[in-house]
């Protein structure tokens, strides 16, 4: 019995192939890309948020008032309500500083040292005076024109000079040789305060702020005071 096979007909698995849909190859997709674009949006929803609560706390500590100086005050002086104002300021540096609401409990005390006019006050500037400071004193020289700055204010560093009215003079020594015999002093203070009134020769009285055992030395000095006025040390 002979079989007769069909050629012309693909086999049935064949058939079955054909019929599915073509295979569609996946796409490929570049990494990064949509990371990269969340993380720049996260970092821009992160800048947004700290300015926004930046802005809150300004204008919630914009309006803040606080107590400020009318006039200088010196060190130990009993504080009056003429010698404070009030400011608003905001106070995003975290001093201590007064508010105008204890005002009344400041007027009665004392400076603790000596406070410029338009200073903010802190805790520290009021209470029993500390002035001056454990190791230093307080001296006041007068001081002739042309021997300091016309400008010199309070704060100013200056080098004290104090010349003897004999310096200059030579004395002989044994063998005949000039010996100079300048004793000029010298020391390194802080101007405390300028006399605004000067004498008939235009002397000014200068309170100067230096190391204890500077000031024994300068004040005990005879002769002329000079003032040179230095940059603050930074």
């Amino acid at each position: 019995m002979s079989v007769t096979t069909d050629r012309s007909r693909p086999p049935a698995a064949t058939r079955e192939a054909s019929s599915l849909p073509p295979t569609v190859p996946p796409v490929t997709r570049r990494p990064g890309r949509r990371s990269g674009r969340r993380i720049a949006a996260g970092v821009l929803i992160v800048i947004a948020t700290v300015v926004v609560f930046w802005q809150v706390d300004l204008r919630q500590h914009a309006d803040e008032a606080f107590l400020s100086t009318a006039r200088p005050i010196a060190a130990g002086k009993s504080i009056t309500d003429s010698d404070l104002t009030v400011v608003r300021v905001a106070n995003t540096s975290g001093l201590a500083l007064i508010a105008a609401s204890s005002r009344s409990e400041v007027v009665g005390r004392t400076a603790a040292a000596p406070i410029p006019q338009g200073v903010l006050l802190t805790t520290a500037q009021v209470g029993p005076a500390a002035w001056p400071p454990s190791g230093q004193a307080v001296i006041a020289l007068a001081v002739k024109p042309g021997r300091a700055p016309a400008d010199l204010a309070a704060g100013a560093t200056v080098v004290v000079l104090v010349v003897p009215s004999n310096a200059g003079q030579n004395t002989a020594a044994g063998n005949g040789a000039a010996k100079n015999t300048d004793g000029t002093r010298r020391a390194v203070a802080t101007v405390v305060s300028v006399s605004t009134e000067a004498d008939q020769v235009g002397t000014r009285l200068v309170t100067l702020l230096l190391a204890a055992d500077s000031a024994e030395t300068v004040a005990s000095a005879s002769g002329d005071a000079s003032l040179v006025q230095i940059g603050a040390p930074r």
